[in-house]
Formats: structure tokens, sequence, C-alpha cells
């Protein structure tokens, strides 16, 4: 190998998360995302999960073994990727009816996101790629019950407005100060 070769990062393969309660999470992950589990060590309280078992092991691993208190926030998000704006929608409604905690449900311009929270509090998103290019952070509260066309017209609309510059919410910005407050009050940021 050459002295010069700079190595790459070809893809994120996977996330490990340790939890409170590993059955209840792998009721979620499986139940209400329609994770699989492809392997898991009762032993050692591992399990593997992925949404594509014939091409990916697992991209979800979760394990017992927590130890930060439940109000302790370690994640940021853990984002899952939806072939259609419909499996988002379809994710949303699920959401919804399973009462699911939602933080936000968004346009990204590049993306549509909703964002949840598993049964232990770490906040994840389902999105669809939306085609359009938008610079980020660009974040404009939608309503997944709209028509799908009117809702991708308005997106593509916004995407023209704002694609070029970004676009955040003030409710996202002051959600977002109230996090990093939150967190260096109670020392979880140095």
């Amino acid at each position: 190998m050459s002295t010069d070769f700079t190595p790459t990062i070809a893809e994120l393969g996977h996330v490990g998360i340790r939890c409170h309660d590993v059955a209840r999470q792998l009721e979620f992950y499986t139940e209400t995302l329609g994770l699989t589990v492809t392997d898991h060590d009762e032993d050692l309280g591992i399990w593997f999960l992925s949404a594509r078992p014939d091409t990916e092991h697992h991209e979800v691993l979760l394990a017992s073994g927590r130890t930060a208190g439940s109000d302790v926030q370690l994640i940021q998000q853990v984002s899952f990727r939806c072939d259609s704006l419909e499996s988002v929608i379809g994710f949303f409604r699920r959401f919804r009816e399973r009462d699911v905690r939602l933080d936000m449900v968004v346009s990204h311009g590049n993306a549509v996101g909703v964002y949840f929270y598993d049964p232990e509090g770490n906040r994840c998103e389902v999105y669809w790629q939306t085609g359009l290019q938008a610079r980020q952070p660009f974040i404009e509260h939608i309503d997944l019950d709209t028509d799908t066309d009117e809702l991708l017209d308005r997106i593509r609309a916004s995407v023209a407005r704002f694609g070029d510059t970004g676009f955040t919410e003030a409710s996202y910005v002051a959600w977002t100060k109230e996090q990093n407050e939150n967190a260096l009050s109670t020392g979880e940021s140095k």
C-alpha cells in the first residue's frame, strides 16, 4: 500500500444502543419500526437488528447495561431512511396509533422527516429524500395529513425560496437553545 493512501469511510454500518430494558426496546424496534432480529446472545444481553437482513447483518445493536439515568440525553438522533414518502406517512400514522411520543414533523428541503422517541427516550427519525437540494439547516414544520401532491408542491416552493440559504423556524431555534441549556445545567456538556 502506498504511503500517500488516504483511507475513506464507505458508509455508516450500525449504531449500538445500551438499554435499561432491552426487551421493551426490542419490542419497539421490531414491532413498531419493523426491524428484523438477525442474531442475539441472551447471556451477553445483545440483539442485532436490520432493515435489510439480506444486505446488512445489522444496522442497530441493542445491548443491556445502560448505567446513565433515563433523564440523561446520550443520543442526538438515530435516523432511518425510507424509500418513499408514503412509508414516512405510514410510520407517522403508526406512531400516532401506538402513542409514540413525537418530537417534530418537518421538511429539510432535501428530506421529509418524522422525529420520535423510542421507549427509553432516544430521539430517532424516519425520513425520505426528496431529491431536492437545500442548504442545511432547513427546518420547516409540515402536516403529513395534507394531500401528498399539495405537500410536495409546498416543499418545492419552499426550497425554491430558501434552498440556497437554508431555513430554520423560530420554534426550532428556541427548542435547540433549550436543549443546550438543559445539557449545560445538568453538567452533560462541558
